[in-house]
């Protein structure tokens, strides 16, 4: 699927693109919705994603997991300001250019100042990376 109709389809189905800075900016745009309460996020896949051997670069899906379920962590909490304390990914099978990526964050435990994360990333039915992970809830900064 090209990238204009992967973005159409997108549209189509209630999804919106999240405005992003920085790192993530880069990789982008990333799109979320939210179905039945909860979120949901896609990234289009394109050749400035690509590895060596032409697939999906791994740390780009470590990066859509991390960025997915920080959000959902902040959307959880209400909090502003979290950081991963810790994530583990597992690569399942490869995402090749030109798919869509979903993750669909599921809340495992939420404490005072951790929240625990699990995610799949996937392609349609096919899972590509699973990824949980530990969030902490920052005091605000002024």
């Amino acid at each position: 699927m090209t990238t204009r109709a992967a973005t159409e389809k997108l549209k189509s189905d209630g999804w919106k693109i999240v405005e992003t800075t920085g790192f993530l900016h880069l990789i982008g745009p990333l799109w979320q919705r939210i179905v039945d309460g909860e979120l949901e996020f896609a990234l289009i896949t394109e050749d400035k994603h690509h590895n060596r051997r032409g697939l999906v670069q791994g740390g780009v899906l470590m990066t859509f997991a991390d960025r997915t379920c920080g959000i959902t962590a902040r959307h959880v909490s209400g909090k502003p300001t979290l950081a991963t304390v810790q994530l583990d990914t597992h690569f399942v099978e490869s995402g090749k250019i030109g798919e869509v990526l979903i993750s669909k964050p599921h809340v495992v435990r939420a404490t005072r100042s951790l929240i625990f994360i699990t995610t799949e990333v996937t392609v349609d039915k096919r899972c590509i990376a699973m990824a949980s992970g530990v969030f902490k809830i920052l005091k605000n900064e002024t």
